[in-house]
């Protein structure tokens, strides 16, 4: 989309809103009103850029995507929530222009809408139940919630309307929180709320977790989570970077020697899994965790300011179809390559990354190779790689999960070069903390095991996010953390 192509959707928002504005407006009149398309930068210029591809919505795009929510008095939306915004709510606050207002009803539930508004799947969580998605029989025409929250916490931060938390007075309570992803930065929040002290351990030097080493700046810009850690350093919170919890400190160290009543374990999920296939150790072979972290914590791709190496790659292959797979093929187009295939063993339909973020691939010129799927990774006698020897599928029946299993096709294997090749087939639980903690049970996944309250089955231990959940999203991150949070603070108040 050119500068262009945004003119046009925002004169055409401002004609509809105008058209609108003093109306009594029936369902019939707002289902009738089109969905508000994302003005985005032009395909072929962000391809080479690491600004962010999504614009954000004007204030009458705002308005009138606003006025399209039917204003059910069941709310469908807040139960696909995993924080329980108010939506309908906030979205009212929105039609009427009050910004501030609407701001302050997401703010009671999410603390990071700016974050949350940006990378949360919402096409299936709060928008797949839509009243009105559901009327015109599609998700994709129910109300873009997510597009409104970041709208919202957008303007509140231009404005610098961003209120900060009230803090009780100090509780004589202390609250070690290991990783600063979402889980463990609302645990923080919360928890700090109610007067206790809290420490937050990351082993990365910045905090953020998944939105700062996974995440490209092109979908979340790097300043905004900066700016939620801040905050909560005014809030009297403090990190410790650099501290791996389970080697340089042990997690009973926290409790038994540091003097912490609890423990909330946030780590993340942030061990690659691989393929076990042929040449898998050739030179030229990433996960994509080390290519992202490179790439993003490290600004791999900030040539001019950056010491961070990056692999010099022309023809890119990508194996996997989640959003991690997305974003690695997307990254390596901006970091020079001059071709990147996606290599996925079922179709387009099957994927499971975001449809909009698969879009996002394909208009950047990201070649998509679906029902294909490496045996081996070829390289030459110095063991770099050269290529991936590559077998066809076809979709057989459904497995599980549903999706139609791929089935191989006898004798289609054929050689096709690359110079590089991504790995982005998905993460497991890392083992370091549960091999290094008596007493942290896991599952035979790695995930740690937790109650309704997120209580591990150690004493004042609590965990939530990926560690538990496996590789999830942002929001449902924040769902367990605030769980834990309440948890935890209702620990404290009775001891």
């Amino acid at each position: 989309m050119n500068d262009a192509s945004s003119s046009t959707l925002a004169t055409s928002a401002k004609a509809t809103l105008d058209g609108i504005t003093g109306r009594d407006l029936s369902n019939r009149d707002r289902m009738a009103l089109p969905v508000q398309e994302m003005p985005c930068q032009e395909p072929a210029v962000r391809a080479h850029n690491m600004g962010e591809v999504a614009l954000g919505y004007t204030e009458a795009q705002a308005r009138v995507e606003a006025a399209r929510c039917l204003q059910c008095k069941n709310a469908p939306c807040i139960a696909g929530c995993p924080v329980s915004i108010d939506i309908p709510g906030f979205i009212r606050r929105v039609a009427e222009g009050d910004y501030h207002g609407a701001a302050e009803v997401i703010r009671r539930t999410n603390l990071l809408p700016a974050i949350c508004g940006r990378v949360c799947p919402q096409e299936a969580q709060c928008q797949a139940p839509c009243t009105l998605g559901k009327a015109l029989k599609t998700v994709d025409k129910a109300v873009q919630i997510g597009r409104l929250e970041r709208f919202v916490a957008d303007r509140e931060r231009a404005v610098g309307g961003v209120p900060m938390p009230s803090v009780a007075p100090p509780s004589g309570k202390r609250v070690a929180i290991v990783g600063s992803g979402p889980a463990g930065l609302t645990v923080a929040a919360d928890v700090r709320r109610e007067g206790h002290e809290v420490v937050i351990y990351e082993a990365f030097q910045k905090p953020g977790g998944v939105m700062v080493y996974g995440i490209p700046e092109f979908r979340l810009p790097k300043a905004i989570v900066r700016e939620e850690a801040e905050k909560l350093e005014r809030m009297g919170v403090r990190f410790e970077l650099n501290t791996l919890v389970g080697r340089t400190r042990p997690l009973e160290a926290l409790l038994h020697e540091d003097g912490f009543d609890a423990v909330f374990v946030g780590v993340g999920a942030g061990l690659p899994k691989f393929m076990d296939i042929p040449g898998e150790n050739y030179v030229g072979v990433f996960s994509a965790n080390e290519y992202l972290t490179r790439a993003n914590l490290m600004r791999a791709w900030d040539t001019e300011h950056a010491d961070t190496p990056i692999y010099p790659s022309r023809r890119v292959a990508v194996l996997g179809g989640g959003n991690v797979a997305m974003d690695s093929a997307r990254m390596a187009l901006r970091l020079g390559a001059e071709e990147v295939h996606v290599l996925y063993r079922r179709t387009r339909e099957e994927m499971p990354a975001r449809a909009e973020e698969v879009a996002h691939a394909m208009e950047e010129g990201v070649v998509f190779d679906f029902l294909s799927s490496p045996t081996e990774v070829l390289g030459d006698d110095k063991a770099i790689v050269t290529g991936l020897r590559v077998l066809s599928y076809r979709l057989g029946e459904p497995d599980a999960s549903g999706r139609r299993s791929p089935v191989a096709m006898e004798g289609s294997e054929h050689d096709v070069p690359f110079d590089t090749v991504i790995v982005a087939i998905g993460n497991e639980s890392n083992p370091l903390l549960a091999k290094t903690t008596p007493g942290l049970e896991v599952d035979r996944k790695g995930h740690v095991l937790v109650d309704a309250s997120q209580k591990t089955r150690l004493d004042r231990v609590w965990a939530g996010g990926d560690i538990v959940l496996g590789a999830a999203t942002v929001i449902l991150a924040m769902g367990e953390g605030r769980r834990a949070a309440a948890a935890i603070n209702e620990y404290l108040k009775g001891k």
